[in-house]
């Protein structure tokens, strides 16, 4: 483990695919094809399987049409995601880390790092299921397999990006085929999928389907991923190559998303063309699809090809949460560790829960395990979402590409749906809890942890909007930038000094002679402030109006002798006012003063005089901390 400190994303592997060669037609937008796709297996995992396998079972064809507002929903974030690594060449994580303070950065990491988790508990759960259907081994003997998978991830790491997304395409093309296949078998009722598309009122039951739906779909380490994979290709900075990134990543995430949602789609038609039509509404488990496809299908095929996908679903998935984390442990707490050791690490987090469920509880709670895994998702994409929209949205970091005001709307009715389903999911299972019969530390604990979480919340959501107001302020209270058109300044022929004569008259005198040149006429001015010439003036003969004056001759024969031109005058009675006469009248184009730095009572009474003559003449005035 080491300190790393490069604003690189993914450092390895940043700018490894070379964007700015030369090329004509498809290869063009292939070089740019690639990190959608490692982004859309994100929504394709097999912790996606269970709730469109209930949605398609209990309400048929209802629903596709929320499985259709999800993928628009992934389709507008991940492309705001894509926008910021384009522009800024910052990943989520690290511009987190620029604008919020430390607490808050380290508590967003900590939900980054549990989303992973949870990501990585499901594609466990996933592969072993898979292992178990096609092969017959035990679950708890599967999941201490997925293991394995480290090395795969380590391998095809040592071939760079461009391997790894050719894998990773593979296995969606593996995914998609299989359950196209298992369509043309099931032979849905194309008329009812079409109805589906159409919006329809949910029911309590449904709309609580629906919600795990959309919790499913939309993942936050997708959008800390997506912002590091673009800044996997090099691109040329000016405003036509990002304008050409962004365009070409936007058909990326088009073409990867809706592959994505084809296989969503499937898995609801699948089970809403077998088991909502044969009456068999109750199929909520992944293994009672598996078992139900064959004799409903007559087919020995489809049940093969369901595991085959849910194996290939658990691996694509599992290779991009490796990566996720990576980004997001480099970006929060600039720290890098070796790809094996943090591959191991988040394996053996998922495993160790899944392992421990399966031999308490047996194999029927997996299912129960999986969901579980989904609803930590869902509670922490409203810190990944906002903050990505504030981003995107900041002019003075984006320029002319922050995103427009109707796109900035449609971000913000998305995360405001997402927040209210996640506010409402938790709201519920915290009433069951305070009205049950759970012991008191629990109950207070959960409520810390909620003031916590909205604590966060507030904090990341507004804190943003503080900092952009104050800018906007500083910036209307200095107005814009004066374009600098006239730099000549009036050449200066006499300068004032006021002196006090203490010690600070040498430092005064010279400040004034740095000013100056050969010509320069210095006027030096005193202001005798004794009881005798307060009441007479000029007509005042005391010994320290006298003192005075010969103290001004001596400065002035001694800067004669110097070479120096010079002009002295005494002034009486008010300080202030005689300051302001003489520099009048005897027309001098600056006044060097002097200040003491008193503090508390003396600073203001002595203040006010370089205040009020400051105020009272035209010319520059030099102030000199004395």
């Amino acid at each position: 483990m080491q300190r790393f400190h490069s604003d690189q994303s993914l450092s390895e592997v940043h700018e490894s695919v070379d964007t700015t060669a030369p090329r004509k037609g498809w290869r063009r937008i292939l070089a740019y094809i690639g990190p959608a796709y490692l982004v859309s297996v994100g929504y394709m995992d097999p912790g996606n399987w269970a709730t469109d396998l209930q949605g398609g079972a209990q309400f048929g064809y209802q629903l596709i049409w929320v499985l259709l507002m999800s993928n628009l929903m992934a389709l507008l974030l991940q492309s705001l995601s894509a926008r910021l690594g384009i522009v800024r060449r910052r990943d989520l994580a690290q511009a987190n880390r620029e604008v919020y303070p430390p607490l808050v950065n380290f508590c967003l990491y900590i939900l980054a790092e549990l989303a992973i988790a949870a990501c990585d508990l499901a594609e466990v759960l996933g592969m072993a299921i898979g292992i178990h259907l096609l092969t017959g081994l035990p679950l708890v003997w599967g999941t201490v397999i997925t293991v394995l998978d480290t090395f795969l991830f380590l391998f095809l790491q040592r071939y760079g990006i461009r391997k790894m997304e050719a894998f990773i395409i593979c296995l969606v093309l593996i995914i998609g085929c299989s359950f196209l296949i298992e369509i043309i078998i099931a032979k849905p009722a194309i008329g009812e999928v079409v109805k589906g598309f159409i919006p329809t009122a949910l029911n309590n039951r449904s709309l609580y389907i629906a919600i795990g739906i959309i919790g499913a779909t939309v993942m936050p380490h997708n959008l800390y991923l997506h912002s590091a994979l673009v800044q996997t290709r090099k691109i040329s900075s000016d405003d036509k190559g990002i304008r050409k990134a962004i365009k070409y990543n936007i058909i990326d995430s088009t073409i990867a998303l809706n592959a994505a949602f084809f296989v969503n789609a499937a898995i609801l038609i699948l089970a809403a063309s077998v088991f909502f039509s044969s009456g068999n509404t109750e199929v909520a488990r992944i293994q009672d699809a598996h078992k139900l496809l064959q004799p409903l299908l007559g087919s020995q095929l489809a049940p093969i090809l369901f595991a085959v996908a849910l194996i290939a679903a658990g691996q694509s998935s599992t290779l991009t949460g490796t990566l996720a984390g990576q980004i997001v442990m480099e970006g929060y707490l600039q720290l890098r560790i070796n790809p094996w050791l943090r591959r191991l690490l988040t394996r053996l987090i998922a495993i160790v829960p899944a392992v421990l469920v399966i031999m308490l509880y047996g194999d029927e709670k997996v299912d129960d395990l999986l969901i579980f895994s989904q609803v930590i998702l869902s509670l922490q994409l409203g810190f990944a979402v906002i903050p990505l929209i504030h981003f995107v949205s900041d002019k003075s970091t984006m320029g002319k590409f922050a995103i427009r005001t109707y796109v900035k709307v449609l971000a913000w009715l998305v995360a405001l749906v997402l927040v209210f389903l996640n506010v409402k999911l938790v709201g519920t299972e915290a009433l069951g809890v305070f009205e049950s019969g759970t012991a008191w530390y629990w109950k207070l604990l959960l409520t810390l942890a909620i003031l916590a979480f909205v604590w966060l919340f507030l904090t990341m959501t507004f804190l943003p909007m503080i900092h952009k107001r104050r800018k906007k302020q500083t910036a209307t209270l200095h107005g814009n930038t004066i374009t600098l058109k006239n730099l000549v300044v009036k050449k200066t022929n006499r300068i004032a000094i006021a002196l006090d004569f203490s010690k600070s008259d040498e430092k005064l005198i010279a400040y004034a002679v740095a000013q100056g040149h050969n010509e320069v006429t210095y006027i030096l001015l005193h202001v005798v402030e004794s009881a005798s010439a307060k009441y007479l003036g000029p007509a005042s003969d005391d010994d320290e109006t006298r003192k005075d004056r010969q103290r001004l001759d001596n400065y002035g024969f001694q800067l004669i002798e110097m070479g120096y031109r010079v002009e002295a005058f005494i002034g009486y009675r008010n300080r202030v006012n005689e300051i302001i006469r003489i520099v009048k009248e005897s027309e001098a184009d600056m006044l060097v003063m002097g200040a003491h730095r008193h503090s508390g009572l003396k600073d203001y009474i002595f203040g006010e005089t370089i205040e009020d003559v400051r105020h009272a003449l035209s010319i520059p005035v030099l102030i000199v901390n004395v």
